[in-house]
């Protein structure tokens, strides 16, 4: 097949590059057993208040849900009082996550990764202290099940904020192919 002028000159190919490696980021897939009437699907197993079958070590030590409209970004958030790490979920809808390690000497520090998280191929995320995280609901918003390694203190607030835009708006610019 031969391409006009104009369309060859304006041609390119979609590249699919591994995502950039955070250290201490990473996924695990969760299996979803559809039926007839639904679905089931194991989110996590714990012993003596640890997570089993994770890659780390992990205490769970408060589990919450948050709901985000279609479109919401919420970003950056960091927590810098008190290391705090992190377990994501999504159940139903979609986020585009951004991660970005914000520690200083780590041999990642300044990587950028985008995750995406579905409903539909549900996946935990781990997020490791010290690295910045927002997302971007997708058209259908999103509902996160979310773990964390401490307790929200509501006298002393561990809820560290950057910008949204703080590491560019092309962050969350729409994907126009």
């Amino acid at each position: 097949m031969t391409l006009s002028d104009t369309a060859q000159q304006a041609l390119t190919f979609q590249d699919y590059p591994a995502a950039a490696a955070i250290e201490g980021v990473w996924t695990n897939t969760l299996k979803k057993r559809r039926s007839d009437n639904g679905f089931f699907m194991e989110v996590a197993r714990f012993t003596g208040g640890g997570f089993e079958n994770l890659p780390v070590p992990f205490e769970l030590r408060q589990l919450s849900v948050s709901r985000a409209e279609p479109g919401r970004v919420n970003a950056f958030h960091i927590h810098p009082n008190e290391p705090q790490n992190e377990l994501w979920t999504v159940l139903e809808g979609q986020l585009k996550v951004w991660l970005i390690d914000l520690r200083a000497g780590s041999a990642t520090e300044g990587s950028r990764r985008a995750v995406i998280l579905s409903g539909e191929e549900p996946v935990q995320l781990h997020i490791p202290a010290g690295v910045a995280h927002g997302y971007q609901a997708g058209p259908a918003g999103a509902l996160l099940l979310y773990g964390m390694d401490q307790q929200f203190n509501l006298d002393k607030p561990n809820e560290g904020r950057l910008p949204w835009d703080f590491f560019g708006t092309e962050l969350w610019a729409e994907d126009r192919g």
